[in-house]
């Protein structure tokens, strides 16, 4: 199978294009190749079909965000405003082309049976932010959001109690209407009816006409332990309800997590500055840790601690997500030098190094050797 071309490559535009640049390239480039005007040309037709995969994907902001990042499996992974890639199914071939021509034109031909079969709603987000602890070892939480539903007085129709929407005059029902310009036929989005195919004569007051209200509700999530900064969780069918009896979109839940005082992460570890005296150091010494939630464990510090030595403490990190591993606590020592010394500690340390060979500091030992070899050479 041939490699797919990137999409800004093949509508001919760059990275930065805004949305109007797009547009105007696919438009421009898709009347050119279009297959009513050049038939039996296998070339024209899948060369119309590569334009609109790019085209699906680049005018869509959600789906260009995802490819930008990871490429052309980025618009398949889902995500906010339905599932992502391209689908020719449901065209009819390319005689009733639908979408396409909504796009070229301003109309469908057969998009009308399209706008009118059940649709799923739309999708809707929220930011939760939450603490350190809780994305650690999970919670509970309840929030509020508001979102479009259906009017309850006129049951989604927008049209007022006792009466029904009529069939369109204008369009008689299809949704669109035929422009003849030339040897070509175009199809527009019925100005009268907005696509729909049906009008509201006696609009519903509670609604103004368009079916839908806003209300206020409130979720309950369960956080999982092990969530990190930035993951979603999705709660199905809790987004805006669908049309023409599709169904409800999803509830996607944008995870913010409040960073810690004293920790870091890095995926299922926990990174912690622990600082020491120098005296702790070079001695060694049993020194509390704190750990996740308040507790604490008992670490000891070997003799000879360096400053910056990485220790490990085994199973005191995050719980992996939907697992029951946890990971480790990484300890990076930091040995304090006091910066305020009385007469008689200052007497002691001048004891020390009076009393010292020099083969108690292997780095600078080093380092002097190093320089008289230089020296001498």
């Amino acid at each position: 199978m041939a490699e797919k071309r990137d999409y800004y490559e093949v509508l001919g535009v760059d990275k930065n294009a805004t949305d109007e640049d797009i547009k105007k390239a696919y438009r421009k480039m898709a009347k050119e190749c279009h297959p009513d005007l050049h038939p039996n040309d296998k070339q024209a037709e899948e060369r119309f079909k590569e334009l609109n995969e790019a085209n699906e994907v680049l005018s869509d902001p959600e789906k260009r965000a995802r490819y930008d990042r990871f490429g052309h499996d980025g618009p398949n992974m889902g995500g906010f405003g339905g599932a992502g890639g391209f689908d020719f199914g449901g065209m009819g071939g390319f005689g009733g082309m639908g979408d396409i021509f909504d796009q070229l034109f301003g109309g469908g031909m057969g998009g009308a049976s399209r706008r009118n079969a059940p649709q799923q709603g739309n999708d809707l987000r929220y930011d939760l932010r939450i603490s350190f602890e809780e994305a650690a070892f999970g919670c509970e939480k309840s929030f509020e959001f508001t979102r479009n539903e259906n009017c309850e007085t006129c049951h989604g129709s927008g049209a007022k109690p006792g009466t029904q929407p009529k069939t369109c005059p204008t369009c008689k029902g299809t949704g669109q209407v035929r422009v003849s310009g030339g040897f070509m036929v175009t199809v527009r989005t019925c100005s009268t009816c907005g696509g729909t195919g049906k009008v509201v004569s006696d609009k519903c007051t509670a609604c103004a006409g368009s079916g839908r209200v806003r209300k206020r509700r409130t979720a309950n999530v369960k956080v999982p332990a092990g969530i990190d900064h930035g993951q979603t969780i999705v709660m199905n069918g809790q987004g805006e309800p669908g049309i023409n009896g599709g169904p409800n979109g999803d509830l996607y839940i944008q995870i913010s997590v409040r960073p810690h005082k004293l920790f870091q992460r890095d995926g299922v570890n926990l990174h912690l500055d622990l600082p020491i005296s120098f005296t702790q150091a070079a001695l060694g010494a049993d020194i509390d840790v704190p750990t996740l939630g308040g507790g604490k464990t008992t670490f000891h510090v070997p003799e000879g601690t360096q400053n910056d030595t990485e220790f490990r403490i085994k199973g005191q990190g995050i719980q992996q997500l939907r697992s029951t591993y946890r990971g480790d606590l990484i300890l990076h020592i930091r040995v304090e030098v006091p910066r305020k010394l009385n007469e008689k500690q200052k007497d002691l340390l001048r004891q020390f190094e009076d009393i010292s060979s020099g083969k108690e500091y292997e780095g600078r030992k080093s380092f002097l050797d190093k320089v008289k070899d230089l020296f001498n050479s």
